[in-house]
């Protein structure tokens, strides 16, 4: 019975996702206001047939420009958050070249970000500036990597400042508002996720994605909580670092809310000081 389950999934999705990507393609070069729902409309799809159930608290903000400060625990965020709102994201340029990922990514029009071509960042604060401007709401992962779902990284001040700078090359920085989101897996089967089985749904170290994917779908019915805190200011907020530091306040007292009832403390893994310093000079 599980075997079957899993194939109706894989059989739905694969049927699915060709056509609906060539629409997608389709409304992109139409530059149709659909680009920005038929996301949303296939991500729910996809959350549906996996049995992932999604509780959301709070909405996002319709302040514009819109940055969403997220913390990352798994491949399985970008469904979940595009499931509940019209999003892009900022990812490393690596994501584009991920085979079926990267296609899907792009029809999304995420913000690829190449580290190493510095030469480029003009071009890509321009792109953003114009997205923003247009009012699209683009989601950023300070962490900059995936945690084990127990707990957050400490934020990256320099991934936040990058985006921001680059906005700024292209518009105006001073009229952004960075909202805090999480996102919580919260339970398996109807059963309270301990800590211990948390690292279950997290795809983070050197795991492969197939065999992730697998286990997944083998787990049962997902429950995930995504919650959105108030946008902060960046006129208002102080330099990037009291953004960041803001921010990962937000974001951790969300998350640990999700899990527990109450914003408890101790859930960052290291401190933003050492994060950065470890960090320094890197980009998403």
């Amino acid at each position: 019975m599980e075997r079957l389950r899993i194939v109706v999934i894989v059989a739905v999705i694969g049927l699915a996702t060709p056509p609906l990507m060539l629409l997608q393609a389709a409304f992109m070069a139409l530059k149709l206001p659909l680009v920005r729902w038929l996301p949303v409309a296939y991500h729910r799809l996809v959350c549906r047939m996996m049995g992932v159930r999604i509780t959301v608290k709070g909405s996002p903000s319709h302040m514009r420009p819109l940055l969403l400060a997220s913390n990352h625990i798994s491949w399985l965020d970008i469904p979940v958050i595009s499931a509940v709102a019209p999003v892009s994201f900022i990812a490393k340029s690596e994501v584009g070249e991920w085979p079926v990922v990267g296609w899907l990514a792009r029809l999304q029009r995420t913000v690829f970000v190449t580290r190493e071509r510095r030469s480029q960042t003009g071009a890509v604060a321009r792109h953003i500036a114009d997205r923003l401007e247009k009012g699209d709401a683009i989601v950023l992962f300070p962490e900059g990597t995936t945690s084990d779902g127990n707990r957050i990284r400490a934020f990256r001040s320099a991934l936040v400042g990058a985006a921001e700078s680059l906005v700024a090359d292209g518009g105006d920085s001073a009229a952004i508002h960075v909202q805090p989101m999480a996102i919580a897996y919260t339970r398996i089967n109807g059963l309270p996720l301990g800590r211990q089985h948390r690292p279950l749904i997290a795809w983070y170290g050197d795991q492969a994605l197939g065999p992730h994917l697998s286990r997944l779908l083998r787990t049962g019915p997902v429950d995930v909580t995504v919650s959105f805190g108030d946008p902060i200011a960046a006129a208002d907020g102080g330099g990037r670092k009291q953004i960041t530091a803001a921010a990962q306040s937000a974001v951790g007292e969300l998350f640990a809310t999700a899990l527990y009832g109450h914003p408890a403390q101790g859930i960052v893994v290291t401190s933003l000081q050492d994060t950065e310093a470890e960090t320094a000079g890197t980009t998403q």
